[in-house]
């Protein structure tokens, strides 16, 4: 079975630990954001958004969370991720990739070019009926063509993946919404739900081309 998950690439937290509990992971690791996100994974990533403002010390929590909410746009590297569960072959965002642009799959079905990020260049090739999802579009190319690590997706399957897509991070917002509430932020959570909501494109209507 292929799959298309929403993911973002754990950072190296330089500052220091996050002022709220986070999930382990290691640095370069990717985080699948989904309804079925613990507390501690929800609070990993909004560290993940934080890690890239300045905060003015000593950045506390409600200090960090003002210093977000008073971006103007959120952005965080990630993307979508392609994987084969049958043969566990997975194809992930390459560098520079943001979350924020995952609604740009859509135009791989009006003949669009898909960018997935610098290093190491993952591409899709159109083979007949399916997308190939490449890992490796940069160097390692072979005679003029991708080689390694691939995925194969049929072209007719993308708009439901897509959609698959959206419900998980409308899932994860209502993660996100319980984990604010547990962590006791108040007015400051349901700003936040609202401003990645609208910042990562997740609840508007998703558009696909008829047919």
């Amino acid at each position: 079975m292929i799959k298309l998950q929403a993911v973002v690439e754990v950072p190296m937290f330089d500052e220091g630990p996050a002022p709220w509990p986070v999930a382990a992971a290691a640095p370069g690791s990717w985080l699948v954001l989904d309804t079925g996100c613990t507390a501690d994974q929800v609070g990993l990533f909004v560290a993940a958004l934080a890690a890239r403002i300045d905060v003015a010390s000593p950045g506390g929590r409600d200090e960090v969370l003002d210093a977000l909410l008073a971006e103007e746009a959120l952005i965080v590297a990630g993307g979508l991720q392609v994987s084969d569960t049958e043969t566990g072959t997975v194809v992930v965002p390459g560098c520079c990739s943001g979350l924020e642009d995952w609604r740009e799959w859509t135009g791989v079905l009006t003949g669009d070019s898909l960018w997935l990020g610098h290093d190491p260049g993952p591409h899709v090739e159109v083979v007949g009926p399916d997308l190939r999802v490449w890992q490796d579009g940069g160097p390692n190319r072979e005679r003029g063509r991708w080689a390694g690590q691939r995925v194969d997706l049929p072209c007719r399957e993308l708009p439901q993946l897509l959609l698959d897509v959206q419900r998980d991070l409308a899932g994860f917002l209502n993660a996100l919404a319980d984990w604010a509430e547990q962590t006791g932020i108040g007015p400051r959570g349901t700003a936040l739900v609202q401003m990645i909501d609208q910042n990562f494109a997740v609840t508007a209507p998703l558009e696909l081309p008829a047919g």
